[in-house]
């Protein structure tokens, strides 16, 4: 039986990888002659595309349309927590690998826990990791934060995972390095969670390689740090990590002296990241497609992919794929579609001077389908 332990939260908050720090130049979008500028997405947030379209102010208020202006939308800042990044995502998990034959010694408590015979997990467990016992350390603490077997104790979940991680449980030391960095239940230590969590990411913990890879990024600003950071987020990402194979996309596509075989591959990682429910990563191929980043351009996968980014809400993807209608770039022009998906971007805060001026120069008619066709989408909630 193969021993699994879930984490239970993330608590470490960077920003995305490579996003603030590794802008990179896409091609034209619109056919050969160049007349129109590119579809592109913002490289972070100094990214001069974000600052003219989403405006870091403060204001507020509406249209005379009741159509809600400024403000930058929220950005999701935990990182990817293994197998539970899916569930974030509202995605459903991919089929497991086949199970490997296992001949070692059968874990009771571990087994009684999948089977979700909690009280009896417990009772096996407990001894063990009173005795010193790593595994059962970390697996008692994993009950103890979740409530399974007995009330929920975070206090007491802290106290398993610190002696798991003395004891160099990959799991416990992931998790209690976001402890130390938490400083809640703990005094606040970086040094400390960062000589866990390199430990932890060492050791082979997924979720411990890309937040490690994402402290590397951020304490070792420029191109030196993605580097030092890359091998990590690639064994997090070849671990099934979306977020993860997202980093690893961008990053052969952003660092100059990488193989040519490793810059080959970037399409590859951010396709699994899409292909994962990811929305950004789903953003990005179709931005991709449309203007031939890593590979021959495709407008009809590149709609289609923005289609599903749109779809799920995404509010750059609906903006971008106003362009697509109006543009006729993988799929027949559709001014009312365009118009719909443009006034759903503006409603989100994310202004469009070439849109607005298409949207006041279709008729009445026109107009008052696309508001109708927003407001059906906001209802129905897709």
């Amino acid at each position: 039986m193969r021993r699994t332990v879930q984490t239970f939260r993330s608590v470490l908050i960077l920003a995305a990888a490579c996003a603030a720090s590794v802008p990179f130049n896409v091609g034209q979008a619109f056919a050969e002659d160049g007349a129109r500028r590119a579809i592109s997405r913002p490289a972070g947030e100094g990214a001069e595309t974000l600052r003219k379209a989403v405006p870091d102010n403060g204001e507020a208020g509406s249209d005379a349309n009741g159509v809600k202006k400024g403000g930058r939308p929220d950005v999701d800042l935990y990182p990817s927590s293994g197998v539970t990044l899916y569930q974030r995502m509202g995605s459903i998990l991919p089929p497991l690998p086949p199970e490997k034959p296992y001949t070692g010694p059968i874990d009771e408590a571990f087994g009684a826990y999948q089977r979700g015979l909690y009280e009896l997990a417990l009772k096996k467990a407990l001894p063990r990791a009173e005795a010193g016992d790593a595994a059962a350390q970390t697996l008692v603490a994993e009950m103890m934060v979740r409530g399974q077997g007995l009330p929920q104790d975070t206090q007491g979940a802290v106290f398993w995972y610190g002696e798991a991680a003395k004891r160099g449980d990959p799991a416990a030391m992931f998790q209690y390095a976001l402890v130390l960095m938490d400083g809640r239940y703990v005094a606040r230590d970086k040094a400390k969670a960062d000589d866990y969590m390199r430990r932890a990411a060492e050791a082979g913990n997924s979720s411990a390689q890309f937040n490690w890879a994402q402290i590397l990024v951020s304490d070792h600003p420029g191109e030196s740090g993605l580097k030092m950071a890359l091998p990590f987020y690639e064994k997090a990402a070849a671990q099934g990590v979306a977020d993860a194979q997202y980093a690893v996309a961008q990053l052969y596509v952003a660092i100059k002296d990488l193989p040519a075989e490793k810059k080959a591959k970037a399409r590859d990682w951010l396709l699994r990241a899409a292909k994962a429910g990811y929305d950004t990563a789903q953003l990005d191929m179709g931005v991709w497609y449309v203007n031939g980043v890593g590979g021959d351009k495709d407008y009809e996968q590149g709609f289609n992919w923005l289609r599903i980014a749109a779809l799920r809400g995404n509010v750059v993807a609906q903006n971008k794929l106003a362009h697509l209608y109006i543009y006729a770039l993988g799929t027949r022009p559709n001014p009312v579609e365009a118009a719909k998906w443009y006034v759903l971007s503006r409603r989100a805060g994310l202004s469009d001077p070439e849109l607005e001026d298409f949207y006041l120069g279709i008729n009445d008619d026109q107009q008052k389908q696309a508001i109708d066709a927003a407001n059906k989408f906001r209802r129905s909630g897709s």
